[in-house]
């Protein structure tokens, strides 16, 4: 395992797996659509076996099972023990659904078990994209299908970019990574994307822009989703990171920079934001590709 991937997988067994079961059921809320929309891509059919990598609590993995139904099987698979005793803890007991801690670009999957390949924002971490997802392929009947949802750039995620944009003047950010180190906007290149599923194998490659409001924060009131949605920012992703050290007053500060730009969006019980997704489409050949021709 390397350094940056065993980094990652103490991340999400501490403090990020911990605050996303914290907020579970407001972060579902926010990528519900773009789930939803990765799954009416790939058109799950009954009694259809599908692999569901980064599954975090759940959700795409129930959606998915209801799809399948009882002749179905999904296996959800995310490196989180606290996200996947979430989702087990969350799934009906009649559900065709079964959840396990591991990490899908190395574990051991029974060869051509899976009729899909399906992920809602779990692919873009991988140390090795290229690897994982030959990997993955090699869990895929020949004919499978690959479906997932990545974010595109930071620049055309308003959830992301104005909240960081708002912190600028109060706290050092640390420098942009490079755009292709593992994190939730690596996928952003559509060109990129392809030439990773082309390396490992897949074919018919598809990759659609897909763009939708992410409702942020929830409440009663139109000032509780604010203040909810400020809380969810300064409590997970970017924000949380720039902001792990500082004093109370530059996150009091912080804060009211953050609900300045949150109140200038639409939106009732949330806070309704710009959010920009690619939906990938993908298929395990048939054959081998030496032998297409």
């Amino acid at each position: 395992m390397t350094e940056q991937n065993a980094y990652r997988v103490a991340d999400w067994n501490g403090q990020s797996g911990e605050r996303w079961v914290a907020n579970q059921a407001r972060l579902d809320a926010m990528v519900a659509v773009f789930g939803q929309a990765a799954i009416e891509a790939v058109a799950p059919a009954t009694g259809e076996r599908v692999l569901d990598v980064g599954c975090g609590a759940g959700a795409s993995s129930l959606a998915l099972a209801a799809r399948v139904g009882a002749g179905g099987q999904v296996l959800g698979v995310d490196i989180s023990e606290a996200l996947i005793g979430r989702a087990r803890a969350l799934a009906p007991r009649d559900a065709p659904a079964l959840f396990r801690v591991a990490d899908a670009s190395s574990a051991e999957l029974p060869e051509g078990a899976f009729d899909i390949l399906f992920s809602r924002f779990g692919v873009m971490f991988f140390d090795d994209p290229a690897g994982a997802f030959a990997h993955l392929r090699r869990a895929l009947r020949p004919g499978g299908r690959v479906a997932f949802v990545c974010w595109r750039g930071v620049a055309e995620n308003d959830w992301v970019r104005l909240p960081i944009g708002a912190l600028k003047s109060i706290v050092p950010l640390a420098a942009l990574p490079d755009p292709e180190a593992p994190g939730p906007f690596s996928f952003g290149d559509r060109g990129r994307v392809a030439r990773i599923l082309t390396a490992a194998g897949f074919t018919d490659i598809a990759i659609a822009p897909f763009d939708a409001s992410v409702p942020f924060g929830e409440g009663g009131t139109r000032d509780a989703a604010i203040d909810d949605a400020v809380k969810m920012a300064l409590e997970v992703g970017p924000l949380s990171r720039a902001l792990a050290d500082q004093p109370d007053d530059i996150r009091a500060r912080a804060s009211a920079a953050v609900r300045a730009v949150f109140a200038g969006l639409p939106g009732e019980r949330s806070v309704m934001i710009a959010g920009a997704a690619w939906i990938v489409m993908a298929r395990n050949p048939i054959r081998p590709a030496s032998l297409q021709n």
